[in-house]
């Protein structure tokens, strides 16, 4: 795990200084803090930070082919790396390190752009090939690792994050407002687009080339819901899916450093410690997280209950009001964007205590709610699909029974009047969020006149409704985890996962997003996956045999942070003060009279805790980021 970047200025007779790559290399140190190197060759500036993982001595990058034609900075993981390093071996290939990141020249030598396609793993690399003056940049499939691209007209930039970016005198830190509004749609910001304007993140499953000037972005890999017409038995597809977990968390714990688990008490994170411990052959440790006070669930005694089955080393840490509070800038400055992930500040301060314990790499369980339809919102919704089919035209009569039950005390249900009339498409933007979650209910009173009429000026296409026109035919539980795995699993859990462990100088691996385990659930019968209330219905019944009842048949929880608490409580007067400052920035978008009216009725418990941490995170962005100093 590393950081890279670098720039390749496109008139050929202007050389990339060595300043600007050392200062765009120390600006990432907590991403590689056991070393670096640059590669500086005319107009092309490369750029690495070492987390060392594999090949601990020799595997140090940039690193280049025999003769120094072809040379790479990588950041991840290829796990098929040693049948890759066989095929290329027996065709005559050298190598002269154990390492992963060889095997991407040299692939690179024999198959050009599609070396990418041969690739299983986590990857974020930039390759520069001498002979052809040309640069490939390359993110893996799912989105695990981050890179990041400007083109100024005159150079092209890139690195795992922004920040190696914005240390070029040449960017402009210009706002794109678009994307502030997107953000408050989501709650986070799916696409390609950054708060940046000119800014952007390398889709994932996508390949980006430079020569001669000229700027190609290329698609390599999809995901596609081809179920075949005679598909396997359910039990004939649990011994499959079973085979196929234990294979690909073998192959996510090759390393030459001590591998741990993030343990969550959730199903997902303890099947994934269930395999692991079959493959390990030292005591695994693992890893958990608690919360100061009272009254806060608690995911401590399952993580608990799953280490005692599993006879691991087990480590445990709390996390008070202050400890969240005191971490906010520096999780935005890590971050880079707005995102509303609190749980993602727990998951930096897990991963500080696996660092602490010499454990250099975790692996975690992200993605089983993605592959195997795990959240409660697709049941709920795929029911309110099949009642929108039954009532036809009466439709209206369930929408004033829904409403009903709203005034009724049941909020959640009355919650699903507004669905009614639109399609999934019209009103799905992702599990986080439709037309009428908060934010998207209170922008005509929040929005000041200015901001408004900006954004009128060219009304948005929502990508969701791009990904939905691309599932045209597909059942709608396919739909919704089409959606999901190409914007909520890129643009927000695995951008918190990266740059959280990173900022702690760990790595985490993710064996659930393997594609091939994507591309599995994704050829089965939707009934494999949900039935009826069932989730999960095909990975719970490959776990069965392992994972302790009481964590297999718990409801799920996801990793609940008590910010809302804390935010009322105890962060009062610093979220007041935040938001409301002048040197927030939010005077551009917002009125301020609306602002303090939304923060006074959370102070009454009154349920905004999500809007209110987006608009506490976009303000601390605004001072760290937009024309201020980026530092923290």
């Amino acid at each position: 795990m590393c950081g890279i970047c670098g720039k390749l200025n496109f008139n050929r007779q202007n050389p990339v200084g060595q300043g600007l790559i050392r200062q765009m290399m120390d600006v990432i140190q907590h991403r590689g803090p056991d070393g670096s190197g640059e590669f500086l060759s005319g107009p092309v500036g490369l750029g690495h930070r070492r987390l060392s993982i594999i090949d601990l001595d020799t595997g140090a990058q940039p690193m280049s082919n025999e003769d120094g034609t072809v040379w790479v900075v990588y950041n991840g993981e290829i796990y098929n790396f040693h049948e890759l390093r066989t095929e290329l071996e027996g065709r005559g290939h050298h190598f002269k390190s154990t390492t992963d990141t060889e095997v991407i020249v040299h692939l690179y030598e024999e198959l050009g752009d599609q070396c990418v396609t041969r690739l299983r793993g986590m990857f974020a690399f930039a390759l520069w090939d001498e002979r052809q003056q040309r640069l490939l940049l390359a993110r893996d499939r799912v989105g695990v690792k981050p890179l990041y691209y400007t083109n100024t007209g005159k150079s092209l930039l890139f690195g795992s994050e922004i920040k190696s970016l914005l240390v070029d005198p040449d960017i402009d830190r210009r706002v794109n407002p678009y994307a502030i509004d997107r953000f408050l749609t989501y709650y986070y910001l799916p696409g390609n687009e950054t708060l940046f304007e000119g800014i952007f993140k390398l889709d994932p499953g996508h390949y980006l080339t430079v020569q001669d000037g000229r700027v190609s972005v290329e698609q390599y890999w999809d995901l596609h819901f081809d179920i075949p017409s005679s598909p396997p038995s359910f039990d004939e597809a649990v011994d499959g899916l079973r085979a196929l977990l234990s294979r690909t968390v073998k192959d996510h714990m090759i390393s030459d450093v001590p591998v741990g688990v993030l343990l969550s008490g959730g199903v997902d994170s303890t099947g994934i410690l269930s395999y692991a411990t079959q493959h390990a052959d030292r005591p695994m440790h693992t890893f958990t997280m608690g919360f100061s006070g009272a009254n806060f669930q608690d995911e401590r005694p399952y993580a608990k209950l799953a280490s005692q089955k599993f006879g691991t080393i087990h480590h445990e840490i709390s996390m008070s009001a202050n400890d969240f509070r005191e971490f906010l800038p520096k999780y935005v400055w890590h971050m880079e964007e707005p995102v509303c992930e609190p749980p993602a500040i727990a998951l930096y301060f897990v991963s500080q205590l696996a660092r602490q314990s010499s454990v250099k790499v975790l692996l975690s369980g992200e993605g089983g709610d993605e592959a195997f339809g795990g959240y409660q919102t697709y049941r709920n919704l795929l029911t309110l699909e099949k009642l929108k089919s039954a009532f036809g035209p009466a439709k209206g009569g369930l929408r004033l029974g829904f409403q009903a039950l709203g005034h009724a005390g049941f909020k959640r249900v009355g919650n699903y009047a507004n669905l009614v009339e639109p399609t999934l498409a019209e009103y799905y933007l992702s599990r986080t969020a439709t037309p009428y979650t908060p934010f998207n209910q209170l922008k005509p009173e929040l929005y000041n006149s200015e901001f408004s009429a900006l954004l009128g000026i060219q009304p948005q296409v929502m990508p969701t409704h791009k990904l939905f026109e691309q599932m045209n035919g597909q059942p709608r539980l396919n739909s919704m985890l089409y959606v999901d795995t190409k914007t909520w699993l890129p643009d927000d859990l695995l951008v918190k996962a990266d740059k959280m462990t990173m900022a702690a100088s760990v790595e985490l691996r993710v064996p659930l997003l393997d594609y091939r385990v994507l591309e599995f659930a994704a050829s089965l019968p939707l009934h494999y996956k949900v039935r009826g209330r069932e989730l999960k219905r095909i990975l719970k019944a490959a776990l069965v045999e392992t994972v302790p009842q009481q964590i297999l048949n718990r409801k799920k929880t996801g990793f609940p942070v008590p910010y809302d608490d804390w935010m009322r409580k105890d962060m009062k007067d610093f979220v007041f003060d935040t938001i409301l400052a002048t040197n927030a920035g939010l005077d551009s978008y917002f009125c301020k009279e609306a602002l303090t009216n939304l923060l006074q009725t959370h102070q009454k418990g009154k349920g905004y805790s999500k809007e209110v941490f987006s608009l506490l995170v976009l303000a601390l962005w605004h001072q760290q980021f937009a024309g201020l100093s980026p530092s923290v």
